[in-house]
């Protein structure tokens, strides 16, 4: 039987409204009530994931900052935390800021910037959580943040993440989320790291999980778990690492999947689309 849903939140849970469905959210409930232990894993800050996770009635560990972060949303117990060395993080700021980029930085679940720029208030909206602009970033730095994101336009988050990734090698974790989030995280940090580490937590075995998402942040742990989904408008890399392709966001496809997983489990849904 599954026992552990991992489930991400933008693209997955919520839309652009921010809502959860009704079907959803009554899936999650009937699930949680059968036993089965569901969590988010996200690349959003804990305090923007909160209340989510209190909206569905989680009480399970969040996997939040892409893997970086693992927080008890009841007890507040930080499990895992593993922020970005310094020295890298001063060279992403440096690199990126002399493109003209915008650059979100993470301390103390706190989100810092160099100014109140458009990008940073379309964040701001989006994560709802309140920004502190501090000027020069770099003399600002003192400690490891929890993650930096680069916020631009589409092609240039395409760019950008290409970029960090063969600069910095296995120094950092880069990946794309949103069309323009570039997120940097420690290279030991994935949402695959984190659910494993879940998984151990509770002593689940690896083939008793479920992953979903729709993005190129969510293929490690899509990849990771026994059942991997991927949402009906994933990108096409994410779907291809899935073992089965559930309905779109607008269809309600995480309650599709959670209302049939005792089938999907006698193999009555298995399979890709």
């Amino acid at each position: 039987m599954y026992k552990l849903i991992a489930l991400d939140l933008d693209g997955t849970l919520i839309g652009r409204d921010l809502a959860v469905s009704p079907r959803v959210r009554e899936a999650i409930r009937q699930s949680i009530g059968a036993g089965k232990i569901v969590t988010i894993a996200t690349g959003r800050m804990f305090r923007a994931t909160l209340p989510f996770a209190q909206e569905l009635a989680l009480t399970a560990p969040l996997i939040c900052y892409q893997g970086a972060l693992v927080e008890d949303p009841v007890s507040r117990e930080v499990i895992y935390h593993q922020p970005v060395p310094l020295e890298h993080a001063l060279a992403v700021i440096q690199r990126v800021r002399s493109e003209g980029l915008h650059v979100n930085v993470y301390i103390d679940d706190e989100l810092y910037v160099e100014r109140l720029t458009p990008e940073a208030e379309r964040y701001s909206r989006l994560s709802r959580v309140p920004v502190h602009a501090v000027g020069d970033l770099c003399a600002f730095l003192k400690q490891d943040p929890t993650k930096i994101v680069i916020v631009s336009d589409e092609p240039t988050t395409d760019r950008i993440t290409a970029a960090l990734s063969e600069a910095f090698g296995h120094a950092l974790y880069v990946t794309k989320s949103y069309p323009f989030f570039c997120e940097i995280a420690h290279p030991d940090c994935s949402k695959a790291n984190a659910l494993a580490l879940l998984a151990r937590r509770f002593g689940i075995d690896r083939s008793e999980v479920v992953a979903v998402g729709d993005n190129l942040n969510d293929m490690d742990m899509i990849a990771w778990a026994g059942f991997g989904v991927a949402m009906g408008d994933a990108s096409v890399p994410v779907k291809a690492v899935a073992d089965f392709v559930t309905a779109s966001l607008a269809e309600d496809g995480v309650a599709i999947l959670l209302e049939n997983l005792e089938s999907v489990q006698r193999g009555v849904m298995w399979g890709r689309e």
